[in-house]
């Protein structure tokens, strides 16, 4: 269910930076690397999980803010959701509230910097707080539902983040547990909404 991958350097420095970051942080890269720019390294995980359910079911989840609201009712990951600004569309503006010791930080702000309702796509970074605080340039993650056939799809969560050279030891912080959770949280409710609409 989780994307396998690797990690790869660009020269002798970078593979000493980086060499004691663990072991399943590695395992969760798919296809995608950790490099070394002039100040900064960059990063990205992915993580897949199939639904049966069809993509635009999935979509109404994923492309509003119905899945902020699932994710406070299931109270494991999020205690507090605010919306800040906007209705769901590019732009809104949404600030966090992780449950204590669900996280390594406590609150932040995140953006939806696009929403492709054609490819069912959404993409957010976070603008305050969270990853920022530790050095991070750069948090983004990239929501794809990609349909499998008519009746099921794949949720495909993507992180990207650039870190500041001077905070590398923070590169092992991200890992797609969140997301993980966030699709399960999804797939339950899709799951369950489905199984009771053919019982009428």
């Amino acid at each position: 269910m989780l994307a396998r991958g690797q990690l790869q350097s660009r020269n002798k420095k970078t593979s000493k930076e980086v060499k004691n970051i663990p072991a399943y942080i590695i395992s969760f890269l798919k296809q995608d690397y950790i490099k070394k720019g002039k100040k900064k390294m960059f990063g990205q995980l992915s993580h897949k999980l199939e639904v049966n359910v069809p993509a635009s079911e999935a979509w109404e989840i994923y492309g509003t803010l119905g899945l902020s609201k699932l994710l406070v009712e299931d109270g494991s990951a999020f205690e507090k959701i605010e919306i800040l600004e906007g209705d769901g569309g590019s732009g809104t503006i949404l600030k966090k509230t992780f449950m204590p010791g669900s996280h390594g930080f406590t609150v932040h702000k995140e953006k939806f910097t696009k929403l492709d309702n054609e490819k069912r796509m959404k993409e957010l970074e976070v603008i305050e707080g969270g990853y920022l605080d530790l050095g991070f340039t750069l948090f983004r993650v990239r929501f794809e539902i990609i349909e499998k056939d008519n009746d099921s799809c794949i949720i495909k969560s993507t992180m990207e983040y650039d870190v500041k050279e001077e905070a590398v030891a923070n590169i092992s912080y991200p890992n797609t547990n969140l997301v993980a959770k966030i699709a399960e949280v999804a797939k339950n409710y899709l799951i369950k909404n489905k199984a009771t609409e053919n019982a009428v």
